[in-house]
């Protein structure tokens, strides 16, 4: 049974006097003050089977810290490794022993294994201890919503058939070298395939463009095929390393005959395709398309984010699909009343929350005064009770696209860095807990 170690600081533990060794000291005595944190962290790594002890092992607290500074500092995992190694405030923070440093691969491996449910739950720790000290009381909010950028290139349907016959011949090249796997004969058609991608991109002309395109997925078909009747020789194959492959076939083939279908329709059909229904990544299936207004297209996650007068991040929700902001002021609604006990006596939204129905029920559920950027029909008299309180609320509103800025510039929430839906989230919530560290640390007197 894992026991969650606690790291004890040592007085050897020294902070730099300047303003980030100050904040890292006070973050680090925050946490010591919350020991339960640790054995939620230590719970993940149990789940992924780590040790905390021996060569490979890190203590939970120390994982957690690490984490932190990553996320805080915006490091990959060998510039943490690194800075371990040679900054005396990230080892006292981190509660490192003396003469020894994590690699990056056991950085990568146990700070990666920490769920966002647990970094949400230590962000509601953050909170509740912002209220205890009177720095936040919820009382009054502001609602906005923003976009994070998936890790992935542009899409185009050449593009992702080319990725399609790149990962099917690397696939079929594994699979060759397969210990006591049997010849099989297929051909590389990648440099076909690229040609065709390539020259599709600068093609003029429809009938030249629907030609290149039959071209190439002709070369996608047929790489297909080989690598389904590899599939079924090594149906039967013995071993570890035949199982990973196996996972990695069923897990491919069926987004690739996903971009298979969706470029027969949109090219050489003709027809519309739903934005819901489109792959727009091989490698992140899970990113959806957004458009916000009349900006450009992005891909990645649309973030409903709540925010209080501290400039804490109260809530956060990574949705599913593109939905209009309106359909989601009332579950970001009701999730802070949920967080809170009460609901907030004020609330401030961007003018796209607004409609008759969102104010009503907003009312209804004991919200005093309802602010949206624009009125959108609505009257000042219907959503507060005066006009000095709605310009004050308008005004509140707008601080909160300078802690979107801050987020995406300073802690890295403008384009996610990890790969798959669940490394997608754990980035977000590791982010704002960053944020509202650094920002408790700030707020809260000496």
């Amino acid at each position: 049974m894992r026991q969650e170690r606690t790291v004890q600081a040592t007085i050897f533990e020294v902070f730099a006097g300047h303003e980030i060794g100050c904040e890292l000291k006070a973050i680090s005595q925050w946490l010591d003050r919350q020991r339960a944190l640790v054995s939620l962290v230590a719970g993940d790594l149990r789940r992924h089977g780590l040790r905390e002890t021996g060569r490979r092992g890190l203590p939970a607290e120390t994982v957690l810290r690490c984490a932190l500074l990553k996320q805080q500092r915006q490091l990959s995992y060998e510039e943490l490794a690194f800075h371990l190694e040679d900054s005396a405030s990230f080892r006292a923070f981190a509660r490192l022993p003396l003469a020894w440093s994590p690699k990056k691969s056991v950085l990568h491996q146990t700070i990666s294994a920490i769920q966002p449910a647990t970094w949400e739950a230590v962000n509601r720790v953050v909170l509740a201890s912002a209220k205890q000290d009177k720095l936040e009381s919820g009382a009054t909010v502001r609602i906005d919503s923003t976009v994070t950028a998936a890790l992935m290139h542009e899409p185009s349907d050449s593009a992702l058939l080319w990725d399609a016959v790149r990962v099917m011949t690397r696939l079929l090249r594994q699979a060759a070298a397969l210990p006591g796997a049997p010849a099989l004969q297929w051909r590389d058609r990648r440099r076909l395939a690229k040609k065709r991608a390539r020259a599709i991109e600068y093609s003029r002309g429809k009938a030249n463009r629907r030609r290149l395109y039959c071209e190439l997925m002709a070369a996608t078909r047929a790489t297909r095929a080989a690598l389904q009747e590899a599939g079924k020789r090594l149906a039967d194959l013995a071993g570890i390393a035949a199982e990973r492959w196996r996972a990695q076939l069923g897990h491919y083939l069926p987004l690739i005959e996903r971009i298979l279908t969706q470029s027969q329709r949109r090219v050489l059909d003709g027809q519309a395709v739903k934005a819901s229904e489109k792959l727009v990544s091989l490698f992140e299936p899970h990113a959806d398309i957004i458009v916000k207004g009349a900006r450009d297209v992005q891909y990645g996650h649309k973030l409903n984010l709540v925010t209080g007068r501290s400039g804490l991040i109260l809530d956060l929700v990574v949705e599913t699909g593109n939905p209009a902001d309106a359909e989601r002021f009332l579950p970001m609604l009701e999730r802070q009343i949920a967080h809170c006990g009460v609901p907030p006596r004020q609330v401030a939204a961007d003018g796209g929350y607004a409609s008759q129905d969102n104010l009503a029920a907003a009312k209804a559920r004991g919200v005093t005064d309802v602010a949206f950027h624009k009125k959108r029909g609505l009257a000042v008299e219907d959503m507060v009770k005066s006009r000095w309180v709605y310009r004050k609320l308008r005004n509140f509103r707008a601080g909160i696209e300078a802690g979107i800025s801050c987020l995406k510039r300073a802690y890295g929430l403008a384009r996610c860095t990890w790969r798959g839906l669940d490394h997608f989230k754990t980035y977000i919530w590791s982010a704002v807990v960053a944020h509202n560290l650094v920002l408790l640390a700030r707020l809260k007197p000496a």
